[in-house]
């Protein structure tokens, strides 16, 4: 079983899409590109420095174009060439296009209100971000609770990244979990966080005039991991995502869920090959970084290509039904009432609710216990439509 995967921001490093460009067609396809999303993303791709491609704004949208470039010198961007799609972060939006929920064009107009909208909002208030590698991962998290941070991205076993205000990073980093190693990194803003609030307004504004189809493969979300079975739930999701944490280790966790045994990485490749080496042992990688390596690829493909569900889209049996239900907000986890529990903040209660009706429910596996302090995005259980679980 073959996926397909697209990175997100902060893997992009200068000059990385200039050999897409000697491929016929390509730079008439940027040229279109950056029309719709208002950069030049041929100049950024290719002759700008790396603190012209750090602003979010051009970052974003260089992202995406490259991967679909890529996926599209691949195989055309068809769903046959993959049994599933993922994205890290603005990544998702590519992802978007391999499954065929949404064109290429209206990806590159939705990631550039994207990659606007997320630099205003990180312009109100100064923000940052931290990566925190190591340490025990209840600890850290605690502890990023605790200096009222949020884990935005938890990328695997040992990667966490903490965001929020300078102000709290510094206390974070004065007073580290232990065993844990602090790295500031060198980002406009605390993104998927409450901050990007403004950000997923604009974002949802420009969505609601974008034609969706429901996936032709297995696509994973970023927000649990789970996948999505239409292309209505896959836009509000990479909407909300703005401002909700990213958990690439449980769209790792589905992977191997679902038997990947290969993954492709579209460029700039690198970051998630890299993650993937240790979260999926034995599963054969690819970072697809030039053009040179497309035979290989493709290789790859043939070999580990399944897709005998492509027959029948309608069928979604095979996707993983459960859903992983994290906190809406930090705070202090109760259990019980008329939904799975509440979070008590300082601001009052926030309900944590399930994806489909209590009664209809079964709960997998609680994660936290009444009266756990939790911080935002923590994964608080694990549920699924009653009668299907085991």
């Amino acid at each position: 079983m073959l996926i397909i995967t697209a990175p997100g921001q902060g893997a992009q490093t200068p000059g990385f899409l200039a050999p897409w460009l000697e491929l016929p067609g390509v730079a008439e396809r940027l040229g279109t590109a950056s029309e719709l999303a208002g950069c030049d993303l041929v100049r950024f791709g290719t002759t700008a420095d790396a603190e012209e491609i750090k602003d979010t704004a051009v970052a974003q949208p260089l992202l995406v174009a490259a991967a679909i470039v890529a996926a599209e010198a691949l195989s055309g961007v068809a769903a046959g060439s993959a049994d599933a799609a993922a994205g890290h972060s603005v990544g998702e939006l590519a992802g978007g296009v391999i499954a065929g929920v949404l064109t290429a064009d209206d990806a590159m107009r939705l990631t550039g209100v994207r990659g606007r909208a997320m630099a205003a909002a990180a312009a109100i208030e100064p923000t940052g971000m931290t990566v925190v590698l190591g340490g025990d991962q209840d600890e850290v998290l605690a502890a990023i609770a605790r200096n009222d941070l949020t884990p935005a991205n938890i990328n695997a076993a040992g990667q966490i990244v903490a965001a929020g205000t300078m102000t709290a990073l510094a206390a974070f980093a004065a007073d580290p979990p232990a065993g844990a190693r602090l790295h500031p990194l060198q980002v406009a803003g605390a993104f998927h966080t409450r901050y990007m609030a403004p950000a997923v307004a604009a974002l949802r504004d420009a969505a609601a005039g974008v034609s969706v189809a429901d996936p032709a493969l297995t696509l994973l979300s970023n927000a649990d991991g789970a996948a999505v079975t239409t292309g209505k739930e896959w836009l509000e999701r990479v909407v909300a995502q703005v401002a909700a944490p990213v958990r690439w280790d449980l769209c790792m966790r589905t992977m191997a869920d679902l038997g990947v045994t290969a993954l492709i990485e579209l460029p700039p490749a690198g970051t998630l090959t890299g993650l993937a080496r240790r979260a999926l042992p034995g599963v054969a990688r690819l970072a697809l970084k030039t053009p040179d390596q497309l035979d290989a690829a493709r290789e790859l493909i043939a070999e580990h290509l399944v897709a005998a569900h492509l027959a029948e889209p309608e069928d979604h049996a095979h996707r993983p039904e459960w859903r992983l239900i994290v906190a809406p907000t930090s705070g202090t986890f109760r259990s019980g009432g008329e939904q799975l529990g509440t979070v008590v903040a300082r601001g009052g209660e926030r309900a944590v609710s399930a994806p489909w009706p209590l009664g209809s429910t079964e709960i997998i596996e609680w994660l936290v216990e009444d009266g756990d302090p939790v911080s935002e995005g923590q994964p608080l259980v694990r549920v699924q439509p009653d009668g299907m679980a085991g």
